[in-house]
């Protein structure tokens, strides 16, 4: 039995490579973000003379979008590869991220909601340069998806702070669940 059990658990940790695919995937997905901002960007130098200034401001706006997206791309493929298939070997490369084998999964979560809010800010901030052309409910319901991911955002912090308070003030004898990204050996040390 015992044999049994150790060939589904090797076969479980070996599963982990599932998901480097998703993460190739996800490089892909920079490809056509950068693509997308080439195509941006020589539109805008095209446009350079006739644009107005709220159209320019628009434009660098949604160039801006378009990185923020690739950055927080970049967060999830290499902290996801990390965190969950394995570590990225890069040597002593002096461009290795610092963040980079130091984000976990809690960490990663805010770093998410903060990317996601920071583009919906980013947004709201487009349809205020262009506020003329959008009706007074359009503006309520982006001011209000915004504040919903500023407010998601400030509860999942509040969150990870309450669980590792419990974590670090636990009880003798009592032994929760680690949090994610949180080893018994940092509860305990």
């Amino acid at each position: 039995m015992r044999r049994v059990e150790s060939k589904m658990e090797m076969l479980m940790f070996r599963s982990r490579w599932l998901l480097a695919p998703f993460y190739l995937g996800l490089i892909g997905v920079i490809v056509v973000l950068l693509i997308k901002f080439g195509q941006e960007f020589v539109s805008l130098v095209e446009k350079t003379v006739s644009l107005s200034s709220e159209a320019a401001i628009v434009a660098a706006l949604s160039l801006i979008d378009l990185a923020l997206v690739a950055n927080l791309l970049l967060i999830i493929i290499f902290s996801g590869y990390e965190n969950f298939v394995s570590k990225i070997e890069t040597g002593d490369s002096v461009d290795r991220p610092d963040w980079m084998g130091r984000v976990d999964f809690s960490d990663l979560k805010i770093k998410l909601i903060a990317s996601i809010a920071a583009i919906s800010g980013i947004e709201l901030l487009k349809a205020f340069v262009a506020v003329e052309q959008l009706t007074n409910e359009q503006l309520l319901w982006k001011v209000a998806i915004h504040l919903t991911f500023v407010f998601s955002g400030v509860m999942f912090a509040l969150m990870d702070r309450l669980i590792g308070h419990q974590i670090s003030h636990g009880r003798e004898g009592d032994h929760p669940l680690p949090a994610p990204g949180i080893s018994s050996d940092d509860r305990t040390g």
